[in-house]
């Protein structure tokens, strides 16, 4: 399988990498494309094998996934020049760029629409550490090319089909997302701080016991309600601390944050 990336920014490059360390491609299957010389060259100094291009039409030629990872405004820039290279049959188009409906997309395929295998996807940041949350919505697209772009994101995390309709959700909860619960380990570091650890042991105590609740969710399939429970004793110490967040606004700021980006 052979992958096309046209954009090698935060997101893209991330992609690029993830996919050159995943085990189901290598960096030799990958064609990586971006107007900037200097950021193509840092990504083939660390994948000597990965084709690096600043002609987006490198990414087309001979490629079975096209991955476009640019800025919302790019997108009619970069895909206008490339309608008559992309073989809309055969290739799948997965779209990485925020807000752009598979509606449009389908518009770069013309006549080749009713045919053509089209995907929205939204990662996050850890697909470069093969971690991501990826969700994807696709349009025309028959079980072979669904289940080859999945296979291929399930190397690099978690993988799930949506409604179209699903992906502002998706994206306030994941991709956004990211970003809160780094800050919530923000936070509670620097809690920590207050409460007298250093800088280096808040953050050691606070990444271990995420993954600790991860692992515990993931294990026994509970609502987070249930373990909760299971550690908030009456009068106790953690439900006087839950109570105070709560009054502070805690789950308040949660929702509203994810409301305000899925807008």
């Amino acid at each position: 399988m052979k992958i096309g990336i046209i954009g090698a920014g935060n997101m893209g490059g991330s992609i690029a990498v993830g996919l050159a360390s995943c085990g189901v491609v290598t960096a030799r299957d990958i064609v990586l494309c971006d107007p900037n010389e200097h950021t193509l060259m840092c990504f083939h100094d660390q994948y000597p094998d990965m084709t690096v291009s600043t002609d987006n039409a490198a990414a087309v030629d001979g490629t079975d996934i096209i991955f476009v990872v640019v800025k919302p405004w790019l997108i009619d820039e970069v895909m206008n020049p490339l309608l008559d290279k992309i073989d809309f049959k055969h290739q799948a188009l997965v779209s990485v760029v925020a807000g752009v409906t598979l509606e449009h997309l389908a518009e770069y395929a013309g006549a080749d629409s009713r045919h053509a295998a089209l995907f929205r996807m939204i990662p996050n940041l850890a697909i470069a550490y093969r971690q991501s949350m990826s969700f994807v919505a696709q349009r025309c697209a028959d079980e072979q090319r669904v289940a080859a772009v999945c296979d291929l994101l399930r190397a690099v995390g978690e993988v799930m089909v949506v409604e179209e309709r699903q992906m502002g959700a998706c994206t306030a909860l994941s991709s956004c997302g990211i970003a809160y619960v780094m800050r919530y380990i923000r936070a509670a570091c620097e809690g920590g701080v207050e409460l007298g650890l250093y800088p280096n042991q808040a953050r050691t105590i606070m990444l271990q016991t995420m993954a600790g609740a991860v692992a515990l969710l993931n294990a026994t399939g509970s609502h987070p309600e249930v373990e909760i429970d299971r550690v908030t004793t009456p009068g106790g110490i953690t439900i006087k601390g839950l109570n105070a967040m709560e009054a502070n606004g805690f789950t308040r700021a949660v929702i509203e944050g994810l409301k305000a980006s899925a807008k």
